[in-house]
């Protein structure tokens, strides 16, 4: 645990984790809208932009294993700092990616440092807030999805479209722009965090880490944590090439579309954490988890409708998939001891990335564009992922058993 702050420390502290998180988010976030624009401009079919998205959350998989081996053994502060740098850089190599396979590699490494620092972010966030605040904390940081979509997704899309010269690239190189004063306000407002150093063992690392990855509580952690990914993002990637071809929506409404939608989730996030601590986690999740496969099971199915129906579903949505995480982490967190917590965490940001990669690259070959240019199957993705959903439903009962267990 690190130094007692202020509350107003405790605001900037916060306010510079969930910046470290809206700029990465933004960075996955951005390719999935922009998915007509990349297939079209980059002359690519569905599996190929499946395969795009997925070299993100692969290489972020792969390196979260691989960040199991040293993310215990340094200073959070300094290690994050220098991941985020590296982010930074990998970033701006997309915005100058001069072809498809270029940028497909780029990816790979924004990939690589993006999902480490989600990781190392919650991390922090356990080790510094006490589990009673934990679910409003962490509903702060995890509000960084709902700007991202309120501000991040609608000004990136009106660059790639209003800056011809820069096109899709624009959104890359405003994030790396963003991301370089995010890393100052980091530096600032973010204390040195090194207590859980006082519980390093000695021996052997690998056997330490396979003893973390195999334990049976953790084990049922990460196959939840993998549904909920799974249930999300075989679905939201597809969502904005859906609505263009299939329910006839303008693709000038779709920044309107994740506007509404981020206006929503950012005012929800802090609430939905309030209550998660009220009323127990448990309970919260459940409540979402059933309700959310409402509006996931009408996107997969939408017809051509008004615009209002459409905000009205993709709003729902938003808050309800979103929402889902700010309880779920809040648990899994607490599964396991602080001295632990940084190897545990980057093995579940590995298989929450390895899990939507999976879907993406799954889905994004089960759909396909039929000759009258509309996407077929995607219903079939959906009762997929609402049986995902339902999984998690009876799986967090696990989890609550196991985090008592490990108080």
């Amino acid at each position: 645990m690190s130094t007692v702050r202020t509350p107003q420390q405790e605001r900037f502290f916060l306010l510079a984790l969930a910046g470290i998180q809206f700029t990465h988010i933004l960075d996955f976030m951005i390719m999935m809208p922009l998915g007509p624009e990349f297939i079209r401009v980059l002359n690519i079919n569905t599996h190929q932009f499946g395969l795009l998205l997925s070299s993100y959350t692969f290489a972020a998989a792969v390196a979260g294993i691989f960040a199991t081996y040293y993310i215990d053994r340094f200073e959070r502060r300094q290690i994050l700092l220098s991941l985020y740098a590296c982010f930074i850089v990998a970033t701006l190599a997309c915005g100058f990616a001069p072809n498809y396979h270029t940028l497909f590699i780029a990816r790979a490494f924004a990939g690589a440092f993006g999902g480490i620092l989600g990781s190392l972010v919650q991390t922090i966030v356990a080790d510094s807030i006490p589990f009673e605040r934990r679910g409003k904390a962490l509903g702060t940081v995890m509000a960084a999805f709902s700007v991202s979509t309120v501000a991040g997704v609608p000004l990136s899309l009106f660059l790639a479209n209003h800056i011809s010269f820069l096109g899709w690239r624009a959104p890359f190189i405003f994030i790396a722009l963003v991301s370089v004063l995010i890393l100052y306000l980091a530096y600032r407002n973010i204390p040195k965090i090194a207590g859980h150093l006082d519980h390093i063992h000695e021996g052997s690392r690998f056997k330490q880490i396979y003893d973390i990855a195999i334990a049976h509580h953790h084990l049922r952690a990460f196959m939840f944590m993998g549904l909920i990914m799974i249930t999300g993002f075989s679905v939201i990637p597809y969502i904005a090439l859906y609505l263009t071809s299939n329910v006839g929506i303008d693709n000038s409404y779709i920044s309107l579309i994740y506007l509404c939608g981020g206006v929503a989730t950012l005012m929800s996030s802090r609430y939905i954490g309030y209550m998660a601590d009220k009323y127990g986690k448990v309970k919260v999740f459940r409540v979402l988890a059933i309700i959310s496969l409402v509006p996931l099971l009408v996107t997969t199915n939408l017809h051509p409708v008004p615009l209002w129906m459409v905000l009205i579903n993709s709003t729902s949505f938003f808050i309800l998939i979103s929402g889902r995480m700010i309880p779920a982490m809040a648990m899994v967190s607490q599964v396991v001891e602080a001295k632990i917590r940084g190897t545990f965490m980057s093995l579940i940001g590995s298989v929450q990335m390895l899990a939507s990669g999976i879907a993406s690259v799954a889905a994004g070959a089960i759909v396909t564009i039929g000759a009258d240019g509309k996407m077929e199957h995607y219903n079939l993705v959906g009762y997929g992922a609402a049986a995902c959903g339902l999984l998690t439903f009876w799986l967090v009962g696990y989890i609550h058993t196991d985090q008592k267990i490990a108080k």
